[in-house]
């Protein structure tokens, strides 16, 4: 192990609760011990998880957030005493890997909570929202401190809660923990003041509009907060560990309005004032540790960040604020663990926390350990898979409902959360097989080809393996992905797969009747009805090196085009971009977390953004657009990147033998790539 990570390998203690090493796994919603948006049970899939974890080295495990109200059914934590029972068999099993356990409680989601287009059909109809109350009663769930509109949603507002719901909230919150420690959980963290859930609602001024105990002064705001600590240590004792996933600053400018960093901005939520005097005030009503972060549902980037975000990005504020208390602090967010290290050595951190991580690679961990940092899975932080709530203008959540039910899976991991159908079986009858393209798809398909016991053979008509990732990898801000091209090519090396370059294969039929994979993904669609068209420079063109101008009309304001309007402003030139349809990045799969920070980067820096614009002709010098109107307008610019889409260009079709994964099958996104090239490898 390099010597630089051995602080985050020293002991440290919450409360009485001493933990062996300052790594944390923090909560994600779908790595739950008792069920994620279901009837409560003892969860073998998210018991799994946090044991894979566990036996890798890892201090301390935080479950996926327990609703102490679970959205569906409306059943109260409590109330099921066999899932504690279940526990309770389980955490000696934990314990033996010497990682401790603190399961995340939580009041809910209030206006956070993700409503999706079906959701606004059973509410918005009278008589579906009747029926609907016993299975998902959306008024009180989406309840918050004071009326406020959803996140989500423009047709699902939250009703004030009442003070009697809040009292059984507190209570629920002190049963439910008494169980927990009964069933020998080391702890517990509640959830939270933090990402403007509902807790966090009622301490932030611009949601809190309260006339009653629960609103108006410091203390009222964070009333709700304080009676949960004090009831759960009225049950569990004093010595029982409580820790507090907090936000340090919400870094909000107003509903649904994040503030990007480095942005000057008026703090409507905890600004690092307030911060500084709640952290204390926490602490001493009885939380032992304080789980950092920034950020809002409304600034969701900063909880969850994206590529674009830096790296570390809420480290400072964390860091700023364990001047403040006596407790433990964590950080988490973007976070590398060789700085981690260096805070912790100057006593500037107390513990690491990370999450996507480990979804990747459950045993990240380790392989640090052994100084094998390159054969990390990396994280590529694109949400595909874990969290793909998806939101742009005139939709609410656009996601499909196996995702919503299903988080904690990985675009780039097939496996994590879904062992039962992702899982490598070795083959009966070994064959040689033929994979005709050597991208993502391609060497995803090899490397479980050949755990199976099969013999794969990559041909490529390029020059090196990685396809079009090459060129998707290729901007300044994606060093992340560039390192899962760098794995997936020593995984190729390492497994000894057999790699044919400069091979372009005519047909399937050369290979007789051994089976082929087809994964010779997708072509850039091409716009030839557009006078002009051919002074365009395709996407994958100009981020292999093609050079533009200085003012660059970017054509396609989905995910690809926005991106590279992104990366030209990085370079000090002037993108364009012109969309038509009404939002960016309007399409599936992209998390509001991602989107919302390009779109308010865009607009924050002046970009300019023509939605609802078409493209009528490219001139040398300018285009030539067309708005809803039907007006046509001229928009100067120097160079031309047409990003509208891909079309599916599969080598041979699907048969016998041959089978298609990736793009060339149907366009989408890593995630279908990937999780169609293990699937199609397990076929064989």
């Amino acid at each position: 192990m390099d010597s630089k990570l051995e602080p985050l390998f020293t002991p440290w203690k919450i409360g009485s609760c001493e933990i062996k090493n300052r790594i944390v796994l923090t909560s994600m919603g779908g790595t739950d011990l008792f069920g994620w948006m279901e009837k409560n049970h003892f969860d073998k899939v998210g018991a799994r998880f946090i044991m894979e974890v566990a036996k890798n080295n890892v201090g301390l495990v935080l479950p996926g957030c327990q609703p102490v109200y679970n959205p569906m059914f409306g059943q109260w934590l409590h109330k099921n005493k066999k899932m504690y029972r279940d526990l309770a068999k389980w955490v000696p099993e934990l314990h033996k890997t010497g990682a401790k356990l603190f399961v995340q409680l939580t009041a809910g989601f209030g206006r956070s909570f993700t409503i999706s287009d079906m959701m606004e059909q059973l509410y918005v109809n009278p008589v579906l929202r009747k029926l609907s109350k016993p299975v998902m009663d959306l008024e009180k769930i989406c309840a918050s401190a004071s009326p406020a509109p959803n996140r989500w949603s423009d047709h699902v507002p939250s009703r004030e809660m009442t003070v009697p719901e809040i009292h059984e909230f507190v209570e629920a919150f002190a049963e439910s923990a008494r169980l927990l420690k009964e069933a020998g959980v080391d702890g517990v963290e509640v959830h939270a003041v933090h990402e403007g859930y509902l807790l966090d609602q009622f301490t932030l001024p611009y949601v809190n509009h309260r006339t009653d105990e629960y609103g108006g002064s410091f203390e009222n705001r964070y009333r709700f907060a304080v009676e949960i600590v004090q009831a759960i240590h009225a049950a569990c004792g004093d010595d029982f560990p409580v820790s507090l996933r907090y936000s340090v600053v919400s870094k909000t400018k107003g509903f649904r309005e994040g503030a990007l960093p480095g942005e000057e901005y008026t703090e409507v939520g905890r600004d690092m004032e307030e911060s500084e005097r709640a952290a204390r005030y926490l602490q001493d009503a009885g939380y032992a540790m304080l789980n950092c972060d920034n950020g809002t549902y409304d600034a969701w980037y900063w909880a969850h960040p994206p590529i674009y975000m830096p790296e570390n990005c809420n480290l400072e504020d964390v860091e700023h604020i364990k001047q403040f208390v006596d407790i433990p602090v964590v950080a988490a967010g973007r976070l590398d663990p060789f700085v981690a290290a260096e805070a912790i050595k100057e006593g500037k951190l107390d513990g690491a926390g990370f999450a996507r991580q480990f979804l990747a690679d459950q045993e990240w961990v380790t392989k640090l350990i052994e100084d094998r940092p390159e054969d990390i899975r990396p994280c590529i932080l694109c949400h595909n898979g874990c969290f793909n709530m998806a939101h742009y203008k005139g939709v609410a959540n656009d996601q499909d409902l196996a995702d919503s039910l299903h988080l904690s899976r990985c675009a780039v991991n097939a496996e994590t959360m879904q062992w039962d159908k992702h899982h490598i079986k070795p083959a009966t009858t070994p064959r040689t097989v033929h994979i005709v393209g050597g991208g993502i798809g391609g060497m995803e398909a090899a490397r479980v080809l050949k755990l199976r016991g099969h013999k794969p053979v990559i041909h490529e008509r390029a020059g090196e393996l990685g396809g079009t990732f090459i060129a998707a990898s290729a901007e300044s801000y994606k060093g992340k992905l560039r390192d899962l091209l760098a794995w997936y090519r020593r995984q190729m090396e390492e497994l000894g797969i057999e790699v044919h370059l400069n091979d372009e294969v005519k047909s399937v039929e050369e290979f007789g009747g051994e089976p082929v994979i087809v994964a010779t993904g997708a072509v850039p669609r091409v716009m030839r009805s557009v006078p002009g068209f051919e002074r365009m420079i395709e996407a994958c063109d100009y981020l292999t090196g093609t050079p533009v101008g200085e003012t660059v009309a970017v054509i396609g304001g989905g995910l690809t085009g926005c991106e590279i309007a992104y990366e030209l402003a990085l370079e000090g030139k002037k993108p364009i971009i012109v969309e038509m349809k009404d939002d960016l990045i309007a399409q599936k799969g992209v998390c509001l977390a991602n989107s919302s920070y390009l779109r308010e980067w865009f607009a924050l820096h002046k970009v300019p953004v023509y939605l609802e614009t078409t493209l009528a002709e490219v001139r040398d010098g300018s285009v030539v657009c067309r708005g809803k109107d039907g007006a046509t307008f001229e928009v100067p610019c120097d160079s031309v990147i047409g990003s509208v889409g891909y079309v599916s260009a599969p080598l041979a079709p699907r048969g016998k033998n041959v089978q298609l994964v990736g793009d060339c099958a149907q366009v989408g996104n890593l995630r279908t790539v990937i999780w169609s090239a293990y699937e199609a490898a397990m076929r064989i």
